[in-house]
């Protein structure tokens, strides 16, 4: 009774204020998830829901195992899941002084992130420097050099260490970041591999001598190796393709052991510049194990091989009329692994989505990872007549193959959704939009919220202009809705104490 007096009090122009003043909330909400989903990919409500309500309410994460009897298949593939999240050095990164600073003169935009720079400050400091480093004067300053955040400073440390001698970490140091060209990085890289081999020798006769002597061996070994490698990238960047492959070879046969540096992802790039695909091919049978972490460059060499024997005369329409053969089957089954390794490679080879430098480190299976890929691969797989052809034809029928990327994959493990926060970590938003997958779709809530929004202006345009006839709707609506209260209410009162129920109707 109380609240059918309630309704009747009620004039039309409430009903104006309140679908206008929602209509305006609606939209406020819709405009602010918009920019939110915009900005970090993913719904605010929904980001705070499953952050702090949901363990409010009792709530398990599910990226966490919580059976204690999960069986050790599954507990490696969560493992290998987080593992895949690590940031690795990129093995084609290029030159700060020579290359990275060139595009900045140009175009007046920083090419690497300061989260990208600052884990190859800590990749320096982890290689070339080490405990005794106190012992030797131009090692001491270089140590601290590392640790410099002003480029400047730290080239006039490495000009300090070298007035005191031939170091060889302060040559890669002015090779790195105060050459302008590659022939000038070269004639530094030289000078360092002079210096790096007489220390190299030296520690390699006392590295058994105590753990002190054994951490300045491995360190020197570090310094070899990078300066080595860096050389035989000059080689390739100057034209001396074969040389280059020597040199990596060389590399690659005196340190086996050195595998986390993926000298052989070098070596690959060089041997598909001089067309030498049998070559390409004992590599791979090398490192395409899969007890080995795979990477895109290993899957989609493997795939331009295997396409570049039927490409040259592969029709679409044909092969719908006639079915593929056994070497078309193939070669479309490896761009299918290549795909679900990467899938952010494709868009980047067919030019569907714009190249920029690659950063310094990479993000496995990240959009990082495919731009540091194509841009050094693009060539390769132009040349091959035919291949981004069929690259175009089948890439995206992986997807249809595995509907749940995040929960199973049918020749890799699920794909683990940290990527996308460490790329926009490593590569520079303000000029790139970061690849995504899967690819994110509008949240249910944003659709939701639009939704209500168009409704509510709705209601409040229709109220505004037949004022009578929707206030007589909506008594009608708002009755029928608080019918079963009503009865509810009835009921209760009739059991109820006549003293009671007025005491609880006042409260």
């Amino acid at each position: 009774m109380e609240v059918s007096m309630f309704l009747n009090t009620l004039t039309p122009k409430f009903y104006v204020a309140l679908t206008g003043t929602s209509s305006l909330i609606s939209g406020l909400i819709l405009i602010f998830e918009w920019w939110y989903f915009r900005k970090y990919g993913t719904s605010f409500i929904e980001q705070v829901s499953v952050s702090h309500l949901r363990p409010l309410l009792g709530g398990v994460d599910s990226s966490s195992p919580s059976n204690p009897n999960t069986s050790n298949g599954e507990a490696d593939s969560n493992r290998q899941s987080v593992s895949e999240c690590k940031v690795w050095r990129n093995p084609l990164n290029l030159f700060r002084g020579a290359e990275y600073n060139r595009y900045t003169w140009v175009t007046g935009r920083e090419p690497l992130t300061y989260y990208d720079m600052n884990l190859s400050a800590q990749d320096h400091q982890t290689f070339f420097t080490c405990d005794s480093d106190h012992l030797r004067p131009a090692d001491a300053i270089m140590q601290k050099a590392w640790r410099e955040r002003n480029p400047q400073a730290r080239i006039s440390a490495a000009h300090e260490a070298l007035e005191l001698e031939d170091c060889a970490t302060a040559y890669i140091l002015l090779a790195e970041e105060e050459a302008t060209t590659i022939m000038e990085a070269e004639r530094l890289f030289k000078q360092a591999l002079k210096a790096g081999e007489g220390c190299y020798r030296r520690s390699q006769q006392l590295q058994h001598h105590g753990t002190q002597y054994e951490a300045q061996h491995r360190r020197d070994t570090n310094v070899l190796v990078y300066i080595k490698r860096r050389l035989a990238m000059c080689s390739r960047k100057l034209g001396r393709t074969r040389e280059a492959v020597k040199m990596m070879r060389d590399l690659m046969k005196e340190f086996p052991l050195l595998s986390m540096f993926n000298i052989h992802e070098n070596l690959l790039e060089s041997l598909l510049e001089l067309q030498n695909y049998a070559d390409v091919q004992a590599v791979l049978a090398k490192y395409d194990d899969i007890s080995l972490p795979k990477s895109a460059t290993i899957c989609y060499t493997a795939a331009l091989l295997k396409a570049r024997a039927v490409s040259d005369k592969f029709s679409p329409e044909a092969a719908s009329r006639r079915g593929l053969s056994t070497a078309e089957m193939n070669a479309v089954e490896a761009i299918h692994r290549a795909v679900e390794f990467n899938p952010h490679v494709p868009k980047y080879l067919l030019e569907m989505k714009s190249l920029i430098l690659p950063p310094e480190h990479i993000l496995k299976r990240g959009d990082s990872e495919a731009i540091a890929y194509a841009f050094f691969h693009l060539q390769h797989w132009k040349r091959v007549e035919g291949a981004l052809n069929l690259l175009h034809c089948t890439w995206e029928g992986t997807f249809r193959m595995i509907p749940y990327p995040l929960e199973k994959g049918h020749l890799f493990y699920p794909y683990p959704i940290c990527t996308e926060t460490a790329d926009r970590e490593l590569l520079p938003t303000v000029f790139h939009e970061v690849s995504v997958y899967p690819k994110k779709e509008l949240p249910f809530f944003i659709l939701f919220t639009a939704g209500l929004c168009s409704f509510t202006a709705m209601l409040a345009l229709l109220t505004h202009q037949f004022p009578e006839l929707m206030g007589v709707f909506a008594k009608a609506f708002l009755s029928t809705l608080f019918a079963p209260l009503n009865f509810i209410m009835e009921k209760v009162e009739s059991i109820l104490p006549s003293s009671l129920w007025h005491q609880l109707t006042r409260i």
